[in-house]
Order: structure tokens, then C-alpha cells, then sequence
């Protein structure tokens, strides 16, 4: 059964049109241990929402894993690791951090809990929630 997640981006430096631009990216740059222990566990086909941190601080559009884990080609540390994502439609309406955290539904999410992680699950409950959220 296919996972959900949650990835943050600085818009700034690449943002979700940036994505939609080239259609898919690697997804790289993630040093944290728990961040990267959570890009271990993705497969191929898990959903995946975009989140803008930064000034923006929402979340704003659908993404899916087109890639088992693999080892970063551009560094020399094998814990380095990256996928593969593909472009999905932006969600209808941004649905900003204010409102996730406001939401008991989200007490346990790791943009409550976690604020700094860049990569972190979602529950399926809290999936639904957010593409409710989103106008999906």
C-alpha cells in the first residue's frame, strides 16, 4: 500500500512551479538522520504533498515517488540518499501552516510537532485531511 509524505522546499530556492516545470526531480540536499531515514522508507508510487516553507508556509501541491532510494550520485557519503519525484496537480487552495496546526486532526503531523524536518510521514487520515483542506 503506497505511503504519504510531506516535503518541505524553500520556494525561493525551488519551488513547486519549478517542479511542474521540468515535470520531475531528483530529490536531494536532505542531511538530517530522521529526514533521511524516512526518504529510505519511500517507494515507488507514494503520494507525496509539497510544502513551501519559508515566508509562504503551506501546503501547496501534489507530488508522487517515481523511484526506489538510491545513494545521492553527487556525494561521496553512501547515507546520503535521494528519489526521484514527479509533478502532480497544485492543490486548489494553499493550505497554510496556521490552519494545519489550529486542526486537532494534526496534532501528531511533523509540521506541528517537528516544525524544522524536511521529510516526514502522513498518515492517511491526515492525507485525506489535507487534500480536503487543499480543495482536492
Amino acid at each position: 500500500m503506497p505511503k504519504h509524505w510531506i516535503m518541505k522546499t524553500e520556494p525561493t530556492t525551488y519551488s513547486f512551479d519549478d517542479l511542474v516545470r521540468e515535470k520531475r526531480t531528483r530529490w536531494d540536499g536532505v542531511k538530517n538522520a530522521v529526514a533521511l531515514k524516512h526518504i529510505r522508507a519511500m517507494s515507488s508510487g507514494d503520494g507525496v504533498l509539497i510544502y513551501h516553507s519559508g515566508k509562504e508556509k503551506a501546503v501547496v501541491g501534489l507530488a508522487r515517488i517515481v523511484s526506489e532510494p538510491y545513494p545521492d550520485p553527487e556525494q561521496d557519503d553512501p547515507k546520503l540518499v535521494v528519489v526521484d519525484i514527479e509533478a502532480g496537480k497544485p492543490l486548489g487552495q494553499p493550505v497554510e501552516l496556521k490552519q494545519i496546526k489550529a486542526d486537532p486532526a494534526f496534532k501528531e503531523l511533523g509540521l506541528v510537532r517537528m516544525g524544522r524536518l524536511s521529510v516526514m510521514p502522513a498518515s492517511a487520515v491526515q492525507w485525506k485531511r489535507l487534500l480536503k483542506l487543499g480543495g482536492k
